[in-house]
């Protein structure tokens, strides 16, 4: 029997496709898809014109790079998806009262739109705390890489056993309910636990109402004391988790919490505060005691005194390096030194093939010596 001919169409299938695999960078990416999980939570679906597979460790988290009304904006969001599904990664955001970013992307961001994303990075995650059994914590739109994590173990068969708990306003502020709810009915080492603080006149409901609480806890998960514990939520929730952890004296070195650092409003005052702090400090300082920094790629330099970052630096001579998180998370301020000595105080924003290639984080690296930038 002949074999079928070969049409274009076939052999345009066949064609080798040349594959990247996601690094810690800027990278320039198309939304494909927007998916409404509830009234005012939407997931975001991006994927590259190139072929590239987005590996990550479930948890971490990447910077957009927006325009909003003329000026950068940089915000970071956590990647909702997991890397078993390589070719795309989701971020998924709630709209909030005020909200800069979020609203915009709820109102402007379509299946089509181009931008910018930096990343993936972040210690928070469940692969460098590798464990046999787990309970992922969750309040509200935190269960963003408790989702990931769960995606992950769930689709690689991972001999794990989840204890998922989920702490939501309304039964209607639910995030992925029916995917939970999925993933639950499959699976054995997976039990899905739903706290919702009130329930609104015509909304059914039969779960926990209320909020986290030890009794609730010692139904749920009676074994939590030899759990890896991650967490991540409200600030009030994860303190009130901690709290309710140390209160029974649970090993802490095995609670893992997802956290940005400061508020965007917390680190701008924090830069004028230091801004004017630099200024008396400059005043009282002699030349000897200021070291020099230089940008190569604009000739410009300043002098900086002892303690000041080269971020801080850059800002003295108008030069822009984009910013996020301001505490060496987001990884978004990278810059490559040429010479010199700095100590980098970062929080995982950055690898360590970046280092040894000599690259910094400008907003966490505080320069020992006279220092040269791209």
């Amino acid at each position: 029997m002949n074999a079928p001919k070969e049409t274009p169409l076939t052999s345009q299938y066949l064609h080798s496709v040349n594959t990247r695999v996601w690094s810690n960078g800027r990278h320039s990416v198309r939304c494909v898809k927007v998916i409404e999980e509830t009234w005012d939570v939407k997931t975001f679906c991006f994927m590259s014109e190139q072929p590239v597979m987005y590996f990550f460790k479930p948890g971490q988290f990447v910077t957009l790079e927006l325009e909003i009304d003329g000026e950068q904006v940089m915000r970071s969001y956590t990647i909702s998806s997991s890397p078993s599904v390589p070719y795309s990664f989701s971020i998924t955001v709630k709209r909030v009262f005020d909200g800069q970013v979020s609203n915009w992307l709820h109102d402007n961001l379509n299946d089509g739109d181009e931008l910018a994303v930096h990343g993936p990075v972040g210690q928070f995650n469940s692969i460098d705390f590798p464990a046999d059994k787990v309970l992922l914590l969750s309040g509200g739109v935190g269960i963003t890489p408790m989702m990931s994590m769960a995606r992950w173990f769930f689709d690689t068969n991972a001999e794990v056993d989840m204890s998922f708990v989920h702490s939501a306003r309304t039964p209607r502020d639910i995030i992925y309910h029916r995917e939970l709810e999925h993933m639950c009915s499959r699976i054995s080492n997976f039990s899905l636990h739903l706290i919702c603080e009130q329930q609104l006149v015509g909304q059914a409901w039969s779960g926990y109402r209320g909020f986290l609480d030890q009794s609730k806890l010692d139904i749920i998960a009676p074994d939590f004391m030899q759990r890896e514990v991650f967490c991540c939520g409200p600030a009030l929730y994860m303190s009130a988790v901690k709290a309710l952890l140390e209160a029974n004296g649970f090993d802490m070195s095995r609670y893992h919490e997802e956290s940005f650092g400061a508020t965007p409003e917390d680190i701008e005052q924090d830069a004028i505060d230091q801004a004017e702090i630099a200024v008396s400090e400059e005043e009282a300082l002699s030349r000897d005691d200021m070291l020099e920094i230089k940008f190569s790629s604009t000739g410009k330099s300043v002098q900086v005194a002892p303690g000041e970052t080269i971020h801080a630096a850059a800002s003295k001579l108008g030069l822009r390096i984009p910013k996020a998180c301001g505490v060496g998370i987001c990884g978004s301020c990278k810059v490559l030194k040429t010479s010199g000595e700095v100590v980098m105080a970062h929080n995982g924003g950055i690898t360590d093939e970046d280092i040894a290639e000599g690259y910094i984080l400008s907003c966490c690296s505080v320069p020992v010596s006279d220092v040269t930038v791209v």
